[in-house]
């Protein structure tokens, strides 16, 4: 019977040091070149606020409806659940019956969230 070393050298882990030396570099190196070239004009236009093309008039800081938040949120969730789908619609030959009869627990477990949320009306603007 063969014996198993599972013991790890520090050696086996300088491919993940080296990984980590050069994106860091390449991020700090970024940043620091693009400081150094980039260009320095300092005017008042380009140092004021801007936010989608509309001049910023009074306190930043006023509450808005939650309501964005949680259509954004909604809608992240269920565009990572559809992503769940494609990997099942490359192989959906062969998880046969199985894989069909899980896709619809799936899709079944979404439709009630769904449900939920049209019954709780969170989507509703009003």
């Amino acid at each position: 019977m063969e014996t198993v070393n599972l013991a790890n050298a520090p050696i086996d882990y300088l491919p993940i040091l080296i990984q980590l030396v050069v994106a860091v570099g390449f991020g700090v190196g970024t940043i620091i070149i693009t400081h150094m070239i980039g260009p320095k004009v300092k005017t008042e236009n380009k140092l004021s606020s801007f936010e989608s093309g509309v001049e910023v008039k009074g306190n930043a800081r006023q509450p808005f409806s939650i309501k964005y938040f949680v259509v954004a949120i909604l809608f992240v969730i269920f565009d990572i659940e559809v992503i769940f789908m494609y990997p099942w619609a490359v192989n959906f030959r062969e998880f046969g019956m199985q894989g069909l009869i899980e896709m619809f627990v799936f899709m079944g477990i979404l439709l009630l969230g769904f449900i939920y949320i049209i019954k709780k009306k969170a989507l509703d603007w009003d």
